[in-house]
């Protein structure tokens, strides 16, 4: 499964001003991780091992800012219970328009 490029995306890659965001990056791999990378790739419909790299590295950063939040949220003082009322409270908030009700 090949992913195709909207022509308009091509043309903002190509633009001097995403040149001058993009850096090079190169990483030694032996053979197994080369070969795994690629099977990936092909099999996942990525456009390269760039692409299939980056999106590691996004998933990373990801995972690391959702552990910081986390953390930060176990080491917060502790609040009332969670009750079923409020859940039902975010529910009638959220059929309200998306104002949140917090009890």
């Amino acid at each position: 499964m090949s992913r195709r490029v909207p022509a308009s995306l091509m043309t903002r890659f190509a633009s001097p001003r995403y040149r001058r965001l993009v850096t090079t990056m190169n990483i030694s791999l032996p053979d197994s991780l080369k070969a795994f990378v690629d099977e990936q790739v092909t099999g996942a419909g990525y456009g390269s091992s760039s692409e299939y790299i980056r999106e590691l590295i996004r998933r990373d950063r990801d995972r690391l800012h959702l552990r910081g939040l986390l953390l930060e949220g176990a080491a917060s003082a502790p609040t009332a219970p969670v009750t079923a009322a409020y859940f039902e409270a975010l529910r009638e908030g959220a059929r309200a328009g998306g104002s949140s009700a917090t009890a």
